[in-house]
This record gives C-alpha cells, sequence and structure tokens, in this order.
C-alpha cells in the first residue's frame, strides 16, 4: 500500500502540470500523511520535511555541480569547444562523412570536459549543424548524430550526473568518474560505427585533405583545451584534489584560456554567462533537495524492502535482475527528465542492487547510462528538443534521425549489462 501511496501521488501530481520538485515535495507529504494515519510515525510534523529539505541540498560534493556547468559557459564563450571542432576537423574531415565522425570525436572530447549533456548539445549543434546542411547531409540525420553524441556528457568523467547520483546514494565519486571511461568511450565508437554503415549512402563531397603542419598548428591551438581532462583526472590521481574541488579547478582552467589565452571570453559577457550558470544550478539544487525529502520518507516507509520483494525471484541472477532494472529505467526515461529519474529512484533501487551483492559503482555507471539515453527518447527528451530547436526539424524527424544511434546506445548498455568485469577495468587500475 505505501509503493502505491508513493506511486499515485508523484505520477498525480505530474499528472496535473505541476513541477517535479513540487510533486517529490507533495509526494513527501502524502508518505508522511499516510504514515501517521497508519501508525508508522507518531505524529505529522512538517519541520521534518522543511529539515530534510535544507539538508538535501546542504552537501559539499554538490559544490562540483555550479562549477562544472559554469566551466562548460566558459568553454563554449571562450573559445574552447569551437577548437575542438577544428581539431577534430582537421584530422577526419577528409573522410567520407567526416563531418559526422567530427561530430562524434568532439562530443566525446568535450564530454570529458564539461559533463552537461544539454550544453554539450547545444554548443556542438550550433557549430556543426550548419556546417553540416551547407554540407548537403540529411538535416534529421545529421541531428540525431550530434544528440546521441552529446548523451556522452553524462557518462565520461567529469560527470555532473554521476555527482548527483554519488550524492544521493553514498557512492564513491571518484570510482564513478573512473568506472563511467570506458562505457562513455564505449557509446562514442558505437555511434561512430553506426555513423559509418548509415553515411555510405550520403552523397557529399568530404571537405579538402589538410596538410600535416596545418594539423599540427591545430592541434597546438586546441592544446590548452585537451589539457583539461588531464589535469582533472591527473590531479584526481594524485591526490591533489577531490572531485568538487576538480570542479573549481575545471571553471577557473576554462576561464584563464578563455579569457587570456584565446581572448575570445569578454569581460562583458562574465554577467550572463554566471546567469545562466546560477540559473540552472539553482534547478537542480531545488530539485535534489526535494528529493531529498522524499528519500527521507521512502526509506522510513520501508520502500526499498517492498521493491525487494517483488524482485525477489530474480536476486539469485544479477544479470537477470540488471536486465531488468535497466527495462525499467528505459521506460520511465522516456517520461521522466534526467536528474528527476536519478533523485527518485536511486533512494528505491540502491537497497535492492546492495541486497543483490551487485557493485554500487557498477550500477550507478549504468544507471546514469542509461538516464543518458532517455534524453534523446521523446516524449520528453531534452536533449532531442536541443537540435529540434537548432536544426529547427521536428520531434518526429529528430528522431527518426537519432533511431540508428538510439539502437547502438541500447545495445552497448545490454552488452554491459552481461560483461559487468568491462565497466570496472579503470577502477582496478586505479586502485593498484
Amino acid at each position: 500500500m505505501t509503493v502505491a501511496v508513493f506511486v499515485f501521488s508523484l505520477l498525480g501530481a505530474m499528472a496535473i502540470g505541476m513541477p517535479i520538485a513540487y510533486a517529490l515535495l507533495i509526494c513527501g507529504l502524502a508518505l508522511m500523511g499516510f504514515m501517521t494515519l497508519t501508525g508508522a510515525l507518531p505524529s505529522f510534523d512538517s519541520q521534518i520535511l522543511a529539515q530534510r529539505f535544507v539538508d538535501g541540498a546542504d552537501n559539499f560534493p554538490l559544490l562540483a555541480v555550479p562549477f562544472f556547468l559554469l566551466a562548460g559557459e566558459f568553454m563554449n564563450a571562450g573559445g574552447l569547444s569551437r577548437r575542438i571542432v577544428n581539431l577534430a576537423m582537421a584530422w577526419v574531415g577528409h573522410f567520407r562523412g567526416g563531418l559526422g565522425y567530427v561530430a562524434v570525436i568532439a562530443a566525446v572530447i568535450m564530454a570529458s570536459l564539461s559533463g552537461s549533456a544539454v550544453a554539450d548539445t547545444a554548443a556542438l549543434s550550433a557549430l556543426l549543424i550548419p556546417m553540416m546542411k551547407r554540407a548537403g547531409y540529411e538535416v534529421n540525420r545529421s541531428a540525431g548524430l550530434i544528440a546521441a553524441g552529446g548523451i556522452i556528457a553524462p557518462v565520461i568523467p567529469p560527470s555532473i550526473g554521476l555527482i548527483i547520483f554519488g550524492v544521493a546514494g553514498n557512492v564513491s565519486i571518484t570510482k564513478l568518474f573512473l568506472a563511467g571511461i570506458v562505457p562513455g568511450i564505449l557509446m562514442g565508437v558505437a555511434i561512430g560505427v553506426t555513423w559509418w554503415w548509415v553515411a555510405r549512402r550520403e552523397n557529399v563531397q568530404p571537405a579538402p585533405r589538410l596538410g600535416m603542419a596545418e594539423r599540427l598548428k591545430i592541434t597546438a591551438e586546441g592544446g590548452f583545451a585537451l589539457a583539461l581532462p588531464v589535469l582533472i583526472l591527473g590531479g584526481m590521481k594524485f591526490g591533489v584534489f577531490t572531485p568538487t574541488e576538480a570542479a573549481v579547478v575545471a571553471a577557473v582552467y576554462s576561464f584563464v584560456v578563455g579569457m587570456f589565452i584565446y581572448r575570445e571570453l569578454k569581460l562583458s559577457a562574465l554577467y550572463q554567462l554566471l546567469l545562466s550558470a546560477g540559473k540552472t544550478t539553482a534547478v537542480v539544487m531545488f530539485l535534489v533537495a526535494a528529493a531529498m525529502v522524499s528519500a527521507w520518507l521512502i526509506t522510513v516507509a520501508n520502500i526499498p524492502t517492498e521493491v525487494a520483494a517483488m524482485l525477489e525471484p530474480f536476486m539469485g541472477n544479477k544479470i537477470l535482475l540488471m536486465f531488468i532494472i535497466m527495462v525499467l529505467i528505459i521506460a520511465v526515461g522516456t517520461a521522466l527528465d534526467f536528474t528527476p529519474t536519478v533523485l527518485i529512484l536511486t533512494p528505491v533501487l540502491m537497497p535492492v542492487v546492495l541486497k543483490a551483492g551487485i557493485d554500487p559503482v557498477y550500477f550507478g555507471v549504468m544507471f546514469i547510462m542509461n538516464n543518458a539515453i532517455g534524453l534523446i527518447t521523446p516524449p520528453v527528451g531534452t536533449v532531442l528538443n536541443v537540435v529540434c530547436g537548432v536544426a529547427k526539424i521536428s520531434m518526429e524527424e529528430a528522431f527518426k534521425g537519432v533511431m540508428p544511434f538510439f539502437i547502438a546506445q541500447v545495445a552497448v548498455l545490454f552488452l554491459l549489462v552481461f560483461f559487468p568485469e568491462i565497466v570496472l577495468v579503470p577502477l582496478k587500475w586505479w586502485m593498484k
């Protein structure tokens, strides 16, 4: 009965158009009211809800979110993103379907810089979709490729999604970052191979091949952008800074490079960049705070135990259990956005995963990867909406274009369900 109250109060609030954060608070109120009526709680105390709400946002690792978002803003405005595209263009732009390979390589590199799918997709769309249109590529296919590349950002470190999961699930963010490397790269390889398959039908003249001297010059110009992921991972590897501190380093580094080295970041633009990062941070932090209210009541109401009882027949087979959970998350991801899905399902599923003996780091990466794929599935599909706006196409056209790449990403997801040891390879190396 408690599960029913949780589900129907949450879905009911969302059905009447209430924002997700407020729906989570209504869900918390409904759970507390139900438990008071049944005697599970001695009394209805709204002060507890307020306290849990404040405590939800009062978390040191969450400071990484605004700084990584700010780093993304500085990179886009300061010319780092454009130089990454230029670098990829110099090396692979002359191949058949070259602009598509540029999109894939740029997406992987940018994912290792910002950790925000929407920011990366917006930057790549603005840079590459006009170029691909002029070159004669199918617009919906180009938009689909860039959308599929954009969702690598929540998987490869530094990932805002992994930070949120780490806080909600009490899992090491450093370990999550390391475990996200191989799945993120595999996602890039999968859409690259898929592009090779679909681009064979594109009758497009590739860009001229550049000489080695010009390639090296462009690579040198992009060197400062390429140095950032090395700086972040190297700093964490040698204990120089934590993931939260790494976010500050990323923001300061991208500001200095954009302002003083590339000289494309202007003082006059700082206010708008800070405002944009602040608005996005406010949305994320409010969601996290509201979700922590529900998460506490979910624990008190013993909902994870009830869910575990439902999944009891599959507890003896970790692969089958993970398969079922992944299918469930894919279904939920079509209706909910990325962050709410992570915040709602983490406190429900983590106890089940731990009881089954599944590595929480492995589960966290798979969970985030699955939610990232949800960003390109209608009707919500935030990343899909971004490319629709830039390319000026309908959601239907965009989904038709993204479908081959969506299938490739899902194939990688279930490959890792059956071969979980692949995910943990970098972590095992790190721990040596």
